[in-house]
C-alpha cells in the first residue's frame, strides 16, 4: 500500500515538472498595445466649437448658358479635372465653325497676296493690312475654343462636393457658384474664447476635441489665434487643426473643445511613439474596453514591462471621450497598454506585439 501511494506521488511529481517545464517554453502570447495618449489636466476649460474644413472652392462657369448635364452630387469626392458639368454647347459651336471659317478666308488670302507682295506689285500698307486681318482671326478662333471649352466645367481642386447650387436645366450665370469643393482631408475647429482668457492659449496649446456625432474624439493641433475681437460678444476666435484622414469629421459638426495650457508640458517626438509628452500629474486615454474591473471592484488595465511580460497595473479613471476614457491615475509616462488579447494574459505572461 505504501508502495502504492510513493508510486502515485512520484507520478504526479513528473507530471507536474513536465507541466511545468511546458509552461516555460510555451512561446509568448501576441497582443495589441499602444502607449497611453496624454490628454489636458482637469483644470482645462471646456468650449463649444465647429468643425470647419481646411478650404473651400466655390466652382463656377465663365459664361451663361442652361445647365445640360450634372455629374457630380453633395457628398461625393471628386479629383482635380475632373468633369462636374456641362452647358449647351450649341451656340459656341456655331461661334466656333464661324471664327474657324474666318481664319481659313484669312490664310487663304494672306497666300494669294504674299506672291504679289514678294513680286513687289502690292504695297506694303496694304500687305500690313492683311497681315492683320490674319492675326485678328487667329484670336478669335482662340476665344471661339475658349469658349467651347467652357461649356465644360470640371474640378480646380480634389475634395468633396460641399453644396450643389444648381441643377441640370437651370440658367447658369458668370461667376455664379454651381457647387463648392471642401477640403477636408484635415479639418479646423472654430472656438470662441471670452477676451479675458485668450491670452492664455497659443499657438501649441494642448487640446481635446470630442465629437457627439460621431461618438469620438480627436488630439487638437496646431492653433491658430485671430486678433480681431467680435464687437458684440468680446470673444476671439480660434481654429485648431485637427488630422481628418478617415474624412469622418465632416463641416458644421458641434464638438466640445478642451483647451489646457500647460506650463512644462512639451512635445518630445519619437520615432515609435513612446513618451510623446513629458510633464508632471498628466492624464491619459485608453480605449475603454482595455480597462478591467477585479473582484473586488477595483479596475485595472494589462500593462507591458521592459522584458515584454504583462502585468496588472490599478488604476483610477475619470471622464469618457467617445471610446475612449481618461486614466487619472496607475499608468506612467509612456506606459504600453494592452488592447487586444488580454482576455488570455496571466501576470508575468511573456509577450510579443
Amino acid at each position: 500500500m505504501n508502495k502504492s501511494i510513493l508510486m502515485l506521488l512520484s507520478v504526479m511529481l513528473i507530471c507536474s515538472c513536465t507541466s511545468k517545464q511546458e509552461q516555460d517554453a510555451k512561446a509568448p502570447i501576441r497582443v495589441k498595445t499602444e502607449v497611453a495618449q496624454i490628454v489636458t489636466s482637469s483644470n482645462g476649460q471646456t468650449y463649444v466649437g465647429i468643425v470647419e474644413e481646411r478650404e473651400a472652392t466655390a466652382v463656377s462657369f465663365t459664361g451663361m448658358g442652361v445647365v445640360k448635364r450634372m455629374l457630380v452630387s453633395e457628398g461625393q469626392m471628386v479629383s482635380k479635372g475632373q468633369l462636374i458639368a456641362e452647358i449647351d454647347d450649341t451656340q459656341a459651336r456655331n461661334l466656333l465653325s464661324g471664327a474657324e471659317a474666318q481664319m481659313a478666308q484669312a490664310n487663304d488670302a494672306l497666300e494669294r497676296f504674299k506672291m504679289l507682295h514678294d513680286n513687289g506689285s502690292l504695297p506694303e500698307v496694304q500687305w500690313v493690312e492683311i497681315q492683320s486681318k490674319v492675326a485678328q482671326a487667329k484670336s478669335q478662333l482662340e476665344v471661339a475654343k475658349k469658349n467651347l471649352a467652357d461649356c465644360k466645367l470640371v474640378a480646380p481642386v480634389s475634395g468633396v462636393i460641399g453644396k450643389r447650387m444648381i441643377g441640370a436645366g437651370e440658367t447658369a450665370l458668370p461667376s455664379q457658384a454651381v457647387v463648392s469643393i471642401l477640403d477636408i482631408s484635415s479639418v479646423k475647429v472654430k472656438v470662441s474664447i471670452p477676451e479675458a482668457e485668450i491670452s492664455g492659449i497659443g499657438a501649441n496649446t494642448s487640446s481635446v476635441i470630442k465629437v457627439e456625432a460621431i461618438n469620438g474624439s480627436f488630439a487638437g493641433g496646431r492653433v491658430e489665434k485671430g486678433v480681431q475681437a467680435d464687437a458684440l460678444t468680446h470673444t476671439y476666435d480660434i481654429r485648431i487643426n485637427v488630422a481628418n484622414g478617415e474624412r469622418k469629421l465632416l463641416p458644421g459638426m458641434v464638438a466640445s473643445v478642451n483647451l489646457t495650457p500647460i506650463p512644462g508640458l512639451t512635445p518630445n517626438p519619437s520615432p515609435k511613439g513612446e513618451g510623446n509628452f513629458k510633464g508632471e500629474g498628466s492624464s491619459y486615454l485608453t480605449p475603454i474596453t482595455a480597462v478591467q474591473r477585479k473582484a473586488d471592484g477595483s479596475l485595472f488595465v494589462w500593462t507591458i514591462s521592459n522584458d515584454s511580460t504583462a502585468h496588472r497595473s490599478i488604476v483610477t479613471t475619470g471622464e469618457t471621450m467617445g471610446n475612449r476614457i481618461v486614466i487619472t491615475d496607475g499608468i506612467g509616462e509612456g506606459g504600453r497598454i494592452v488592447t487586444e488579447g488580454y482576455q488570455k494574459l496571466s501576470e508575468g505572461t511573456k509577450v510579443v506585439f
